[in-house]
């Protein structure tokens, strides 16, 4: 029996919250334990991976687990023609729970820390190297998790997203948000891993323009299947 909609964007919320609360927590959590730079980042880093492997472990079996608005939206550009990816009626819902859940986790995250609930970021992120580096980061990601369900490999999913994301903080610019629900969500923290309101929408833009390219990436690498799988395979629904 399917999962119903209502449960698959419970979790899509859930899962897009916690991975948001691992983000920020983390992030406060390592500034308050070091001054350094560099360590606060990696501090950061192996929890967003921790986190991340968990939660598409968890939760895919469920939804899909695909906590990022644009997964979903490729998952259902790709699966039109064949039948396969996500309805047009899941991708009006799973969109606004992965938002939802984003602003959620980052006001879960302050509110861990003793913080108020919302705290608009004044951590600028504006800036052509930054921009380019989400197109990259959001172009790899997507090619990553496209790329699997071609090659019928979606069950490394859980390791292969997260060390993608894990490696993408520390070789892009921009610390890898690819992800326009995080992206939204980090604005309402003025922490380690905020970003200002004025940067979220070119951020926006380049992680749009990096998905078109990672399928652009997926289609000249892996040509077109006969039926597009939920991208990260794991669709297989429990009652």
């Amino acid at each position: 029996m399917s999962t119903s909609l209502g449960r698959r964007a419970a979790a899509e919320a859930a899962g897009t919250a916690a991975l948001v609360a691992v983000v920020v927590g983390s992030g406060i959590q390592a500034v308050a334990l070091s001054p350094d730079v560099g360590v606060q980042l990696l501090a950061n880093s192996l929890a967003t991976v921790f986190g991340l492997g968990v939660l598409i472990a968890l939760l895919g079996p469920v939804s899909g687990a695909h906590f990022n608005p644009l997964v979903s939206l490729a998952a259902w550009f790709t699966g039109r023609r064949t039948g396969g990816g996500l309805a047009l009626r899941d991708l009006a819902v799973y969109v606004p729970a992965q938002i939802a859940g984003g602003v959620g986790g980052a006001v879960v995250a302050n509110a861990m820390f003793g913080r108020p609930l919302v705290q608009w970021s004044a951590h600028d992120r504006f800036g052509g190297h930054l921009w380019l580096g989400e197109v990259v980061a959001t172009a790899g990601l997507l090619l990553l998790i496209f790329g699997l369900a071609r090659t019928g490999r979606e069950r490394h999913a859980p390791v292969a997203v997260a060390s993608f994301i894990g490696a993408a903080y520390w070789f892009t610019s921009s610390t890898s948000f690819a992800n326009p629900a995080v992206t939204i969500g980090r604005a309402f923290t003025d922490s380690f891993a905020g970003i200002a309101p004025a940067s979220v929408v070119p951020f926006l833009v380049a992680q749009f323009a990096g998905a078109a390219l990672g399928l652009g990436l997926v289609a000249v690498l892996f040509g077109r299947p006969a039926e597009v799988p939920d991208p990260l395979a794991l669709q297989e629904t429990r009652p």
